[in-house]
């Protein structure tokens, strides 16, 4: 890791043997749906869209029009970008003896960020078809965060409130966010970290700069502002429990939401992954557990003359794990069969937690739950996106990390006393509940 002058992070990783003659470019940025302002949500969301229209502005990097993804698709390559919570991440992959040019074609899109009205309003309607084509897991997942942490809103946006976004407050959110002490870039993939340290050092060299001093400070207020928020959050959704007298003590009942089957989603806050790491990767294999043979088996059978006909259980951000700093979720979405009350379908949820929370876990069961995360794991592993993308985060959100290597070796550490005491934890914490019902026309 790398700090230029300006306090852009560079991180570069040599590792041929993930994809010979290819290399990935990933820029992470300290930016996302919790960063929107107040009336403008989703700004972030359309912030990442407008990285990449054309343009065909006199005197940019891309006079011609060709816009960024053409230029890579030119060049044999593929880029993509998400955003998220507390962060957008654009990534790119060309051939390694390319990425000088990939280079020099982010440092241009950030140094010649000018979208117009007409792109904006072209992007604010792109975004309103994903909003529509998202899927009912993700407003399961939104529902549950912003009941457990009041104020949280999704990455997405909303369309109603991008409409009349002007490209001015569009430039106030970009000049605000993307500085250089709130960026990673990380290049991973058959290259000569000297060169492309050199490459970078030429061309970033404008990008975002706000004086070394402004960009120690900004680098150490990002993550102090994010605790603090989530404290606040926490205390918040204390003060709201209290005041609801909820079903139990620690449930939150939230409005019901449309879906296609009845069912019901319930959420669980997770440890902060950087403070409390073990317990973080603890409740990741409790979501395999209960997900992958717990819960399954119990969905095929009868219970007191209740059934699940489904369950499918997520630990971390839609499903991503330490792919978000804290506040973040474990979601449980359950099948309800006819005739199963939404309260008895969270009874036999927590029944399960208890089996859990008393047991130790038969060690072939622990095993196969942490040899599945792995396998997944050295899946991503071997994906050069992927893998730029998983360094730029930890850089960015997971400060202290040993990076994702380190990563096998800490889930196998995981007991089954910690799985336990994560199911403890997810009993005795707060706890959301959101009736899933189905519309009118729709199959029961």
């Amino acid at each position: 890791m790398t700090v230029l002058p300006g306090g852009l992070r560079v991180c570069v990783e040599s590792v041929p043997q993930y994809g010979r003659g290819l290399a990935a470019v990933a820029l992470t940025v300290a930016a996302g749906g919790d960063d929107d302002p107040a009336g403008r949500h989703g700004t972030a969301h359309l912030v990442e869209h407008l990285m990449f229209p054309r343009s065909g502005r006199e005197g940019s990097a891309d006079p011609a029009g060709e816009g960024y993804a053409a230029l890579v698709a030119g060049a044999g390559g593929v880029c993509n970008a998400e955003t998220h919570r507390d962060h957008t991440v654009f990534h790119t992959t060309v051939p390694a003896e390319l990425l000088p040019d990939a280079l020099a074609w982010e440092a241009g899109r950030l140094l010649g960020f000018a979208p117009t009205e007409d792109v904006i309003r072209t992007e604010t309607d792109v975004i309103g078809e994903e909003i529509r084509g998202a899927g009912d897991t993700g407003r399961y997942w939104e529902s549950a965060l912003g009941a457990l942490y009041p104020g949280s809103r999704d990455s997405f946006g909303t369309q109603a409130e991008l409409a009349g976004i002007t490209a001015g407050e569009v430039e106030a959110f970009f000049r605000a966010h993307y500085t250089a002490p709130r960026m990673v870039l990380s290049v991973v993939g058959d290259v000569d970290p000297a060169r492309v340290m050199a490459v970078v050092g030429e061309v970033f060299g404008g990008v975002g700069v706000i004086g070394v001093a402004g960009a120690a400070r900004a680098a150490e207020g990002i993550r102090a502002a994010r605790v603090a928020r989530v404290a606040g959050e926490v205390r918040t959704a204390e003060e709201s429990r209290a005041a609801e007298a909820p079903r139990a003590a620690t449930e939150i009942r939230t409005a019901p939401l449309p879906a296609g089957r009845p069912g019901v989603a319930v959420g669980h806050p997770l440890p902060d992954p950087v403070a409390d790491r073990p317990a973080y990767l603890a409740q990741a294999v409790l979501a395999q557990v209960l997900g992958r043979s717990r819960l399954p088996a119990l969905a095929r059978s009868a219970r007191d003359g209740h059934r699940l006909t489904s369950a499918i259980v997520t630990c971390g951000y839609h499903g991503q794990w330490l792919a978000s700093a804290a506040p973040d979720l474990t979601l449980a979405v359950l099948g309800r069969a006819p005739g199963t009350e939404v309260g008895a379908a969270v009874d036999i949820w927590r029944s399960v937690l208890r089996a859990v929370a008393d047991g130790p876990l038969p060690e072939a069961e622990h095993r196969r739950a942490v040899n599945s995360l792995l396998v997944a794991w050295h899946r991503q592993a071997d994906s050069l996106p992927t893998r730029a993308v998983a360094l730029g985060r930890d850089a960015l959100l997971l400060p202290g990390s040993a990076g994702p290597d380190a990563l096998p070796a800490a889930l196998r550490r995981t007991t089954p006393a910690e799985v336990a005491a994560a199911a403890r934890a997810l009993l005795e914490g707060p706890v959301t509940v959101t009736e899933l019902a189905p519309q009118k026309g729709t199959v029961g």
